[in-house]
């Protein structure tokens, strides 16, 4: 059986105009797989269709053509979406609940029972900072602890696979500090399964595993950083000069 947790073959996503026609093809015949276990990255230019292609893993958009599977089934599968934890590069929080209260809602979505969600829900809240702030409302929070609580919703149902949309903006050095820790832990010792999109290369070249880079839609690479520095021919240079050298040296990486 294959350990592969999302697998995607020629998936490809045009949106259409006001009259139906082909307006814009974001994801063109893309075709990864990411292991279980691992933090796989996923980078590329403005407008290269990284969220477009989380939002088709996610089932939040149905492909034009080819196939994904997580978890190997439809991104659709309701069980699927039970076992995935996804945080937005624009999350939304209920900011007249307090932390403990966001996290028990949350909770709640996924149909973890309150006498197990308690104590993950303290546990978390303790990992990432915020033992002090559970019963204060979101609201007081500045911007770097809504993203850390943020963070607890989506491992509050302990998911399987945690999908993630730039997640260092906001934080400070700190808190980006315990955020890669966390995914480190998350797959070296839980077992799970990072995806992570994000605009800050070292980021990516720091906790990655494997790396797909992404431009216009079409796959240019994937692999560990030594692959891409190899298929780049920059053996010894950093990962922003690899970056730029496999994506045609387009200047904003976001």
């Amino acid at each position: 059986m294959s350990d592969a947790v999302i697998r995607t073959e020629n998936l490809t996503k045009t949106f259409k105009d006001f009259w139906g026609r082909d307006k814009l093809t974001a994801v063109k015949n893309l075709s990864i797989e990411v292991h279980r276990g691992e933090i796989f990255g996923f980078i590329g230019p403005n407008g290269s269709g990284k969220t477009t292609t989380m939002k088709l893993l996610l089932g939040l958009l149905f492909p034009t053509s080819g196939t994904a599977h997580v978890l190997d089934k439809s991104p659709t599968n309701v069980a699927v979406k039970q076992r995935i934890g996804y945080i937005p590069d624009r999350p939304y929080i209920y900011e007249k609940l307090t932390g403990s209260e966001f996290l028990s809602f949350v909770a709640g979505l996924y149909r973890v029972r309150d006498d197990v969600a308690a104590p993950r829900i303290v546990s978390l809240l303790a990992k990432f900072g915020l033992a002090h702030w559970g019963d204060n409302l979101v609201e007081s929070y500045s911007h770097g602890m809504k993203q850390r609580l943020v963070l607890c919703a989506a491992l509050v149902h302990e998911p399987v696979l945690v999908v993630i949309d730039e997640p260092m903006v906001g934080l400070d050095p700190a808190g980006a500090k315990l955020l890669k820790d966390v995914f480190r832990a998350l797959c070296r010792e839980d077992g799970r399964t990072v995806f992570l999109s994000t605009h800050t290369l070292d980021v990516a070249e720091e906790v990655c595993d494997r790396i797909a880079i992404i431009n216009r839609g079409k796959l240019v690479a994937v692999g560990t950083l030594d692959e891409l520095r190899a298929l780049a021919g920059e053996t010894n240079g950093r990962f922003e000069d690899v970056f730029f050298r496999l994506t045609e040296g387009q200047t904003d990486p976001s």
